[in-house]
């Protein structure tokens, strides 16, 4: 997630680069026909550039929209996430007696649970990123535990029903009650609805062809502009148009980042970020004192 701070110039302008060399090109191209062909080239009314730029920006407009919407509604599955983790936890330190009668206590059932679960923050982050789900997660879960996710494609929803036979047993020993055990089913049901919506989100492919479309009118747009231009401006021409195509082309890659919250570029939604806060909020609950450090910004963005 990009940061409230100065956005470093190479970020900005590398990967709008090859673009804006190939306009560069066209309008050089066109400057040599003028100099040497004065004569073919069409004379393009500024009327027709005018209107071709006002329905770019209206399909840009549209597009951006779009991709903000959808990491925007990832940044609220994951606001979820944070406030249903808390909730799982506290809800499982509440219900089960600190001593009962088969002297599971609720230190016994607490802290495996509360590891599963930062354990499952960071593999959905880390799954939806197309990494391993299962990297990293050796020091919060058992042998046993590492061995079952490790038989399944889904790993954060193997951890899930690890959380439900948990939940299972408890009942079964009478550590919670039949209230109890319904409103930690429903706390996993909710988890499991907001992995699913991040999955959702992720596996949709925004359509390519609408891609392909805008930058086909850019470049159509800039050709016609250059052309109209060439005539009254002279050299002039070329900075103008490689002004106005830099802003057409960064409004254009922005929408293209902002549209995949999940790709991990310094765009997308910070999963391992707010991970560790999971973790930190869930571990100062244990009372634990090995607590880490929040994630730190690499200067400009936040991952």
């Amino acid at each position: 997630m990009l940061l409230d701070t100065k956005l470093p110039f190479r970020y900005i302008i590398k990967d709008i680069l090859p673009d804006t060399i190939r306009v560069l090109l066209i309008s050089i191209v066109f400057q040599l026909l003028k100099q040497f062909y004065s004569n073919s080239l069409p004379q393009i009314p500024l009327q027709l550039p005018t209107v071709l730029g006002g329905s770019i920006s209206l399909l840009l407009a549209f597009k951006i929209s779009q991709s903000y919407d959808r990491w925007w509604e990832a940044r609220k599955v994951w606001g979820a996430i944070v406030n249903d983790s808390r909730s799982l936890v506290v809800q499982v330190a509440t219900f089960v007696p600190d001593e009962d009668a088969d002297g599971l206590g609720s230190e016994g059932a607490l802290k495996p649970l509360t590891y599963r679960q930062i354990a499952w923050c960071y593999s959905l982050g880390q799954t939806l990123r197309g990494q391993d789900g299962a990297a990293n997660l050796a020091q919060y879960l058992s042998e046993s535990e590492l061995d079952y996710i490790m038989r399944h494609s889904n790993k954060p929803l193997a951890l899930i029903a690890l959380h439900a036979r948990q939940i299972k047993e408890l009942f079964q020993l009478k550590a919670i009650n039949a209230f109890q055990q319904v409103q930690l089913d429903s706390t996993l049901v909710r988890l499991v609805d907001a992995q699913g919506r991040a999955e959702r989100i992720n596996s949709t492919v925004f359509p390519s062809s609408y891609r392909l479309l805008i930058y086909l009118f850019i470049y159509l747009f800039l050709g016609t502009l250059s052309l109209g231009l060439v005539e009254t401006m002279g050299l002039w021409e070329i900075p103008l148009l490689l002004a106005i195509a830099t802003t057409y082309f960064l409004l254009e890659r922005t929408a293209r980042y902002l549209q995949d919250p999940f790709s991990n570029r310094p765009t997308d939604t910070p999963v391992t970020a707010i991970a560790r806060t999971v973790e930190i909020n869930l571990k100062q609950l244990l009372e634990e004192q090995d607590v880490p450090a929040p994630a730190k910004a690499d200067s400009y963005y936040l991952m």
